[in-house]
């Protein structure tokens, strides 16, 4: 496993840490969506193809960790105005991608938290398969920073879902911040909004999709508890 520091040290940490004591369920619910949809391919983890079929739990981050889309009240998150930006646009992307599903999500002040599956076919999704290497999960990894010129990523792939995801958001805050004569530097590569890595894992099992959506869903209320507070 590489080393991870950081945010990813965080996610490594506080979440498995966190989802010992979690109470396991069913994946049922999440299933009922997409009957007949499509499945989970039994693809090794090693080499893994992030455009497919799957259910994937993502972190993005704030350069710096600035808190700046909002605060934490009564262990609920009330968005300012540029975390509306960061919520709209998020719920935009399920709807310009056919292929994303979003499941369960949170904006917080200065990271986001989801489970995002994706679709390319037609067939049911089969999310408790334990083909593979017989875990229930690839590893946190930090996802390496945009390729060298020349390269592509993949479509409908979480990289590039991510990349536009960050990209539509610092515009429409630049946009933001130039139409209200907000008197603050516009985000650009020199001044980033968001920390050029994401950080991601595959949810193989029920157990493991369970105990990641219920640390989702409390995450406001464990805010002052974070590491990235």
């Amino acid at each position: 496993m590489p080393k991870l520091e950081g945010a990813g040290k965080y996610i490594l940490v506080n979440l498995f840490e966190y989802i010992r004591h979690a109470n396991t369920g069913s994946i049922n619910d999440f299933m009922e969506k997409f009957r007949n949809k499509y499945r989970i391919k039994s693809n090794r983890l090693q080499g893994w193809d992030y455009s497919s079929d799957a259910l994937y739990f993502i972190t993005i981050v704030t350069a710096h960790r600035n808190c700046i889309f909002g605060e934490i009240q009564n262990g609920r998150m009330i968005y300012n105005e540029y975390g509306s930006i960061a919520n709209d646009e998020w719920l935009k992307s399920f709807e310009i991608r056919q292929e994303l599903f979003l499941d369960e999500y949170v904006i917080m002040p200065n990271h986001i938290h989801a489970i995002v599956g994706i679709n390319n076919n037609e067939q049911k999704m089969n999310i408790g398969s334990t083909a593979g290497d017989g875990r229930d999960a690839r590893p946190c990894v930090s996802t390496p920073p945009p390729q060298p010129a020349g390269l592509q990523r993949k479509p409908k792939s979480v990289s590039s879902f991510i990349a536009g995801y960050k990209s539509v958001v610092m515009n429409k805050i630049d946009d933001f911040i130039d139409k209200n004569y907000i008197y603050k530097p516009k985000y650009n590569r020199h001044n980033p909004l968001w920390q050029v890595n994401y950080h991601d894992h595959i949810i193989r099992n029920d157990e493991s999709y369970h105990r990641i959506k219920k640390y989702i869903i409390d995450n406001p209320a464990n805010w002052y508890k974070d590491s990235l507070f």
